[in-house]
């Protein structure tokens, strides 16, 4: 878990993000489910809302992600948007069409309220206990 938290504190906006800086883009092969948990918690800390993006096969952890902040009581839902996008086949040399979803989650009132309740539950797991 701490691989997982340390890859989410490296992260970095590159100019080409920077017109959505709280969008993710959601792979389902590329890093595990976590990742994207911690690092959307970490986006709705630095802005009022997330945007989960999301394309084919992706869609599905795209989904899981959004339910897990939701069950946790840290988000809910703004609007779900999904439409189709045309990708190039590199294999058959033309385009096809993928499924593309975007999940516009917002903070819940309890949000800094949890947050700070897992930051302490973490600190006490890890003896640094405060009296």
């Amino acid at each position: 878990m701490e691989e997982i938290t340390e890859g989410v504190n490296n992260v970095h906006i590159t100019a080409a993000d920077a017109h959505k800086s709280n969008r993710i883009q959601v792979s389902n092969t590329k890093k595990p489910l976590f990742f994207y948990v911690n690092l959307a918690k970490r986006y709705m800390q630095q802005h009022d809302e997330v945007e989960l993006s999301a394309l084919g096969m992706a869609i599905a952890t795209v989904v899981t992600i959004a339910e897990i902040l939701k069950n946790n009581g840290l988000v809910i839902e703004k609007k779900i948007t999904t439409s189709t996008v045309d990708v190039k086949d590199e294999s058959r040399g033309r385009p096809i069409q993928k499924a593309k979803i975007e999940i516009l989650l917002g903070k819940t009132e309890k949000f800094e309220e949890l947050m700070a309740a897992a930051a302490e539950e973490r600190d006490v797991g890890n003896g640094e206990e405060q009296n």
